[in-house]
């Protein structure tokens, strides 16, 4: 945010440009205020450096708000360096504190937080207390997205109170659109409605349309917390409306998402689906990685509804990966939150799908489970950290996924396959990659769930792979696939004990099995209680 120009020290032409350039801004019209600042940039003499550098910023801070991000770091690259060769520290100072807002909301956390203190130690050195006061408030928002809720309102406060006594009625509704989103995530909803009713008033009165639609937005998200679903919506065709004519793409993106959850909720399958769809594109073209991971989140509860399992998972895939790539950056303690409610949900969702596949399966009811039990156990024991081991995990449950290709006769009978029917049998293999192969998985489970039928010895299917050639994942889930297999009952046997079926295992170990892994799962079954965790211990996101 940069504070207006001074008419006092600007000749008439130029103050009049600038003063209708910062009118289209504020009313959302980017490329007439463009036109304007660049015209007033021209008309400028030698001597007048410091208003260039002002009026360039200016032009960066059109740019960050069409998301064109690359485009506005060149500009204010150029607003720095003219500032610092006139030792301008106000103007040095104002460069680096927008060129932190731009990297703040790209969801750079950390290379805003340093840039905001170069920024801050630059308006010190100048004196400016307002630009001060700026810094203070984007700090608060920094505050607020790591969870110190506390510390952000102290922040915001602060600001609040600097922009009443000074009269800067133009900063109000900004800062008290941040102590909003404080106060939602207190609970403390009775104030934040207040905060941005008046937020609405204050920026109705400046004629900013960009901070009028974020308090109305925001509005709409309170309005769906207490369930006012009916008000909610009104208000969101309003914001729409108004968005499409200033061109507001994040207010659009966030608008679709709004009405996405909405028509879920009533039941509308098909508007929430494009409304979600259009979201995601708006928040992805803008390289708003926060905006992009809630909205998939919202296309992941969508697609459960709708009982599309597989669009499902990449949805909740895509979601976790993005918020992943903000914690991994940023270390953001309401990202870690939200992260572990999403894998909860990740692991339900593949828990559930696994039950289904099953469901077919006369003779296997537990299968899944007791084969990700199994194979857990001997992959802690070989050192798979905790991060993998959420996603290990995933893969073991799904890695008969594809036995939904075979019909249930052949599924469920009794007796030995004939050659036809075990070639069906052994179609599960490549087709349950295949099913999953579109799924921007964390962590590569296709090869568990295409090759735990492959043997040590080369002989297995379906691409009669060998020795190490079979991936470390796929060689335990097959030990831990056959141990299940011997120790549980069927149609043509009873189920044999442990004992019985280690003894049996034993015989094929360097023929079936891994000798090595063999003899490390034989271990830890005589020595281990295998526990059923209903969700894995760590609950960890992978970057990509």
């Amino acid at each position: 945010m940069t504070p207006p120009f001074e008419p006092s020290v600007l000749r008439p032409m130029i103050a009049g440009l600038l003063d209708e350039a910062q009118r289209s801004e504020r009313s959302g019209a980017r490329a007439v205020a463009r036109q304007r600042y660049e015209t007033a940039l021209y008309l400028l003499r030698e001597g007048e450096g410091v208003t260039a550098s002002a009026i360039i910023r200016r032009i960066a801070g059109t740019y960050v708000d069409e998301g064109q991000f690359e485009t506005a770091f060149d500009c204010f690259a150029a607003a720095l360096g003219i500032a610092e060769a006139l030792d301008d520290f106000d103007g040095v100072a104002h460069a680096w504190n927008w060129m932190a807002g731009t990297q703040l909301l790209r969801g750079n956390l950390d290379d805003a937080d340093l840039l905001y203190a170069t920024a801050l130690g630059h308006a010190t050195t100048a004196r400016d207390e307002r630009l001060q006061a700026i810094i203070s408030q984007n700090l608060g928002i920094i505050a607020s997205m790591r969870g110190n809720l506390g510390a952000a309102l102290d922040h915001f406060g602060a600001c609040l109170a600097t922009w009443r006594a000074a009269g800067h009625r133009e900063y109000l509704g900004p800062v008290l659109n941040n102590m909003g989103l404080v106060y939602t995530q207190l609970d403390r909803l009775d104030e934040a409605q207040a905060a941005y009713d008046e937020a609405v008033t204050h920026c109705d009165a400046c004629g900013d349309v960009t901070h009028r639609l974020l308090a109305l937005i925001n509005s709409t998200a309170l309005w769906l917390a207490r369930g006012d679903i009916d008000r909610a919506a009104q208000l969101c065709h309003t914001v729409l409306a108004d968005a499409i004519e200033a061109g507001d793409q994040r207010s659009l993106s966030e608008t679709y998402r709004h009405l996405g959850v909405i028509a879920r909720l009533r039941g509308a399958y098909d508007d929430s689906e494009r409304h979600l769809a259009l979201a995601f594109e708006i928040a992805t073209n803008r390289e708003d990685s926060l905006l992009a991971a809630e909205t998939a989140r919202e296309q992941a509860e969508l697609y459960e509804r709708m009982g599309k399992n597989r669009e499902m998972l990449q949805a909740l895939s895509l979601s976790h990966r993005l918020f992943g790539k903000l914690r991994a950056q940023h270390n953001v303690a309401d990202l870690e939150r939200r992260i572990g409610r999403l894998e909860r949900k990740f692991y339900d969702v593949v828990t559930n799908w696994a039950q289904t596949i099953e469901s077919s399966d006369a003779y296997t009811h537990g299968h899944c489970e007791r084969v990700a039990d199994y194979a857990c156990a001997l992959a802690r024991d070989v050192g798979y950290d905790e991060i993998t081991m959420f996603w290990f995990r995933i893969g073991a449950l799904l890695h008969d996924v594809g036995k939904i290709v075979v019909p249930p006769e052949i599924l469920n009978k009794p007796g030995r396959f004939t050659d036809e029917e075990r070639e069906v049998m052994e179609r599960h293999a490549p087709a349950g990659s295949d099913l999953l192969r579109d799924i921007d998985f964390p962590w590569d489970i296709l090869p568990m769930v295409r090759g735990h039928h492959e043997r040590w010895d080369g002989r297995g299917y379906p691409d009669k792979l060998a020795g190490e050639n079979i991936e470390l994942s796929a060689r335990i889930v097959c030990v831990a696939d056959v141990f299940d297999a011997l120790t549980t009952d069927r149609p043509y046997r009873p189920a044999f004990t442990r004992e019985q079926a280690l003894t049996m295992m034993a015989a094929d170990s360097g023929k079936l099995f891994d000798p090595e892994l063999f003899a490390r799962f034989e271990r830890v079954m005589r020595t281990t209680i295998i526990h059923r965790h209903p969700v894995p211990h760590t609950l960890v996101a992978v970057a990509s």
